[in-house]
């Protein structure tokens, strides 16, 4: 409860010290706990928050990318705010069951979402949205970035972008590359790349990037994207031959692979990114906290250690720039994924 401000007393000329005044640095303590709100109290009063546990809604199955950093994040937020935050998977509808769940709920910070690329493909590719991704969502802040892998057959003559683009030349209509599903991130990153290249190429939607290396390696379709901390075992193993990242920039975590845009498609940049939202309307006070506290939750060695495991480079914002990138995102993917004409399934 706030400790309500002492009234001002009423002017009383007086040309006499008051009897039993407070020091000066009394006083200013005084001041200062009439002023002060308690410790962790929802800006307009009542429960000091959070005084339940979190629910923290990962739109993707366990053992995703986005399910590994939501629990390693969930992990860590506990800490800092001594209660449970509970990872609730929420997979399927290309984000839109476990975002919806978000978008409905009551903005009082009880109820997260761990959100990514696909939150500004779904506006494009989905034709009616049952929320709007910007308004029925508060942006907290961004937690990490990490260019997809592309990789290919290790049986296939291709050691680049270049072969594999002269490759789908000279058998157009012939290749197919493997996606997480129709509208999905991995799926436009087909399409940008097809665009830009001029090939002709089959895509074939699967359900998770799974089942779509397997394919790979089996040689049913020929190459994919994904996540490095996805695809790079496979690599390490042989199994899967890596020839570029989608980046602008080459990755720290394997800086001996070149970006697609140096392999003679300049401009190529797909890089997936993660970040916390909360439904609409958050209290500017919560919102506040709850960037701060993630912020310090993500600049933590203990958690640059283990995104860094996953190939993942922390990126933290505050929630105006978190907002703003979401808003340039869904303008430069609306306008790919028209010249593509994809749609979700």
């Amino acid at each position: 409860m706030d400790i309500p401000a002492p009234r001002r007393p009423r002017s009383v000329p007086s040309t006499r010290p008051l009897r039993g005044a407070l020091p000066a640095g009394v006083l200013a303590c005084v001041v200062a706990l009439c002023t002060t709100p308690a410790l962790g109290q929802t800006p307009k009063g009542g429960e000091a928050w959070p005084a339940r546990p979190v629910r923290f809604i990962v739109p993707f199955a366990p053992g995703a990318a986005n399910d590994l950093i939501a629990r390693a994040l969930s992990s860590k937020l506990s800490e800092v705010w001594n209660q449970s935050v509970v990872v609730d998977n929420r997979p399927g509808g290309n984000t839109v069951i476990g975002s919806e769940i978000v978008a409905r709920a009551a903005p009082d910070g009880y109820t997260l979402l761990q959100t990514g690329l696909a939150h500004v493909l779904n506006p494009s590719v989905i034709a009616k949205l049952p929320y709007d991704s910007v308004r029925d969502f508060s942006m907290i802040g961004l937690t990490g970035q990490s260019p997809f892998v592309l990789v290919v057959n290790t049986s296939l003559p291709v050691k680049s972008v270049k072969d594999l683009v002269a490759l789908a030349r000279a058998k157009s209509g012939t290749l197919a590359y493997g996606s997480t599903g129709a509208g999905g991130t991995s799926h436009l990153m087909g399409e940008l790349l097809k665009s830009m290249a001029g090939i002709d190429v089959i895509h074939v939607p699967y359900k998770g990037l799974a089942p779509a290396l397997t394919d790979v390696i089996g040689g049913q379709i020929q190459f994919s994207f994904g996540s490095w901390s996805t695809v790079g075992p496979f690599v390490t193993a042989g199994k899967l031959r890596a020839i570029a990242v989608t980046s602008e920039k080459r990755s720290a975590i394997t800086p001996d692979l070149p970006t697609i845009s140096e392999s003679g498609f300049k401009g190529y940049d797909a890089t997936p990114w993660w970040g916390i939202v909360g439904p609409g309307g958050m209290p500017r006070p919560l919102l506040s906290r709850l960037n701060g506290d993630l912020n310090k939750a993500m600049e933590s060695a203990e958690m640059k250690e283990r995104f860094g495991r996953q190939g993942i480079e922390i990126v933290t914002s505050t929630p105006e720039a978190f907002a703003a990138l979401i808003k340039s995102e869904i303008v430069r993917w609306g306008k790919i994924v028209k010249t593509a004409g994809i749609k979700a399934d």
